[in-house]
């Protein structure tokens, strides 16, 4: 066979991430393949035909619409060919940890994380900018990228896109939030679960906007609830607002509401006070009225209370029911006897029945703003570390209403104080989970004036890790001097967490918009000799290649020797990358003789011996091994 034949040699590997229109026309084929024509093309008209109707565009229809909505799509559409780094040195436990914080901005982060976490999210908490005006960061226009950021974090000059405040006198106010939240919704959509739900905080400037970005990206069907969490433990004294604002806003939406109904619907914590004050052998108890309220239905029937009044009402049960209640001890009379009846509840029997949350959460039972605070001071021993940070006991319910259990993942892609990350480790201290958890976080600059700032912290990020870093190191002294949690039945606790930045490609991607004439093609050509960036280190191509395979990113990897080259193994063997620059046949054979999956090496590894490389591609066919690619 020549040495040209092209079907003998290995594919080349694409650098880019995910093409999420590629993956929206896959799942729109999989139910509609007769739109389909010439492979790929798409015939709307055949589309319309399909689900019954015709849509006269020159109709007016109900529907959202905001300056740069279209640009939204093309900053969804344009795939990133960024990278994330690891960086060993400023994590815990990096070699086993499945927990993991990455550095760098959320829109990028997501893109990258489609090939490998698409549809495995259970669970996304965010705490998003609440546009007031001065407290984010927005670029000067819609086309956010990877220079953009580049450009914010100060790693290449230019004097393009920047990075500013949006006040509320700019006439595109609402619309640049809503072009900065549009792709990043629709981006971590993929990521969930069938079963998965997404929680997003929000303040009252952009609480309907965000509501309805959400029925568009969610679907209105999966629309789970509003919550409105009270923030403040006391009441504020502003003279400018007609409403003092003691709580804000979680919107709840589900990837499928029926499938998160199959998996079983989340339960909170028991609330309320339970008491045995008549001594009671099943326990502490506590209890609700009998007669129903105003606005309901009941069974009409006179009661005898202890004391001999009648009451003539509308109760929740029937006359036999009532009885039998009776009968067992499960009517309370209170004033001593003389009080309409109420029927007891016991806890025991509550804590195995679980109890939904409402949408009303209070401070008393979800904590406050003060109580977060406190909670980082106690970290940190520096007050006013952060500003405004969510409570444990907050993200801790929603952990419980999600149904997040055993090996779920959650991600918070504005991941502020990090609370997200201690709250997941706690649960898992509590209950013997194994929670896993994302967090991402842009390394916004600390005011210079602030406390974060004056203790030497320099951006949000670096908070963020820190905090992870002292609450591992808290609930690690809490679990070694309670033996309580240390029972054989619990998973060993994971408190570390593997960091990683965005940065660059290692590798020179091809510039599809490069000017089509001969000066500029030689001049890419001769750049792409050697298209791997001399200062990258093995690590940090090991994991842009694991990350563009499809693989997590804390994915077990394993260093073998064979033919006394360095080849890594990952997930078991299912992918085997080779990065040496010096390829054999011997070296192929050895990698064959494991049936990988999938293989994986640096073209100029074959020295540009095409030869060498056809008969490296026959050698693992002959294995049955047809993924095999180049990069």
């Amino acid at each position: 066979m020549s040495s040209t034949d092209q079907s003998s040699q290995p594919e080349k590997m694409s650098l880019e991430s995910m093409s999420i229109a590629d993956h929206q026309k896959a799942k729109l084929k999989e139910l509609f393949p007769e739109v389909f024509t010439e492979g790929s093309k798409i015939d709307f008209e055949q589309l319309k035909r399909t689900l019954g109707e015709m849509v006269d565009g020159g109709k007016e229809r109900f529907g959202m619409n905001w300056a740069g909505k279209a640009d939204c799509f093309k900053t969804i559409q344009q795939p990133s060919v960024a990278t994330l780094v690891p960086v060993p040195e400023e994590s815990i436990d990096f070699d086993t940890t499945e927990n993991v914080f990455i550095e760098g901005d959320n829109l990028e982060v997501l893109k990258l994380l489609q090939k490998s976490y698409l549809g495995k999210i259970k669970m996304i908490y965010i705490d998003p900018p609440y546009n007031t005006g001065t407290d984010f960061i927005y670029p000067d226009n819609y086309s956010e990228n990877l220079d953009t950021y580049l450009e914010y974090t100060g790693q290449i000059d230019g004097e393009g896109r920047k990075f500013n405040t949006n006040p509320d006198t700019d006439g595109r106010f609402h619309s640049k939030w809503m072009n900065m939240m549009y792709p990043r919704l629709f981006l971590a959509k993929n990521l969930l679960t069938e079963d998965g739900v997404i929680f997003i905080s929000i303040g009252d400037n952009e609480v309907k906007n965000l509501r309805s970005l959400c029925d568009e990206v969610f679907g209105e069907e999966n629309f789970e609830g509003h919550i409105h969490w009270r923030r403040r433990h006391n009441q504020p004294n502003d003279k400018t607002k007609m409403l003092g604002v003691v709580a804000e806003h979680i919107v709840v939406f589900a990837k499928n509401k029926e499938f998160y109904k199959q998996s079983g619907v989340g339960k909170v914590e028991l609330t309320g006070t339970f008491s045995n004050p008549d001594n009671d052998v099943r326990g502490d108890w506590a209890s609700k009225p009998w007669k129903v309220g105003s606005d309901q239905n009941g069974s009409k029937y006179k009661i005898i209370t202890p004391s001999g009044r009648e009451i003539d009402g509308e109760w929740m049960g029937d006359q036999t029911t009532f009885n039998a209640l009776l009968a067992d001890n499960r009517i309370f009379w209170p004033k001593k006897g003389d009080g309409d009846p109420r029927k007891k509840y016991f806890r025991q029997e509550r804590e195995e029945e679980g109890q939904c949350a409402t949408n009303w959460w209070s401070h008393e039972e979800f904590s406050h703003n003060q109580a977060a605070n406190d909670e980082m001071t106690s970290l940190f021993a520096i007050k006013n570390i952060f500003s405004n940070p969510k409570p444990k006991t907050l993200i801790r319910g929603l952990l419980q209403v999600s149904n997040s259990k055993e090996n779920a993942i959650i991600l918070d892609f504005f991941a502020g104080s990090a609370t997200t990350a201690h709250a997941v480790m706690e649960l898992n201290k509590e209950d013997g989970g194994k929670r896993r958890f994302i967090c991402a976080q842009l390394p916004e600059p600390c005011d210079e004036k602030s406390e974060a700032y004056k203790a030497g912290y320099t951006t949000i990020s670096e908070i963020s890790k820190e905090r992870i870093r002292r609450a591992a190191a808290k609930i690690k002294a809490e679990v070694e001097s309670n033996t309580d949690l240390l029972t054989e039945e619990k998973a060993p606790l994971d408190l570390g967490f593997r960091v990683f930045k965005l940065q660059k490609s290692n590798f020179k991607v091809w510039d599809a918009t490069l000017e089509k004439d001969a000066a500029n093609i030689q001049l890419a050509l001769e750049a792409h000799i050697d298209h791997i960036d001399p200062n990258a280190s093995q690590k940090a191509i090991l994991f842009e290649l694991l990350l563009k395979a499809g693989f997590e990113l804390t994915t077990p990897i394993e260093t073998l020797t064979l033919a006394n080259k360095t080849v890594f193994s990952i997930a078991e063997g299912a992918l085997l990358i080779c990065l040496e620059k010096e390829l054999t046949l011997d070296l192929m054979k050895a990698i064959a003789d494991l049936e990988p999956s999938r293989v994986i090496v640096l073209d100029e590894g074959f020295q540009n011996n095409d030869q060498l490389k056809t008969n490296a591609s026959l050698t693992l066919k002959a294995k049955g091994i047809v993924d095999f690619r180049t990069v």
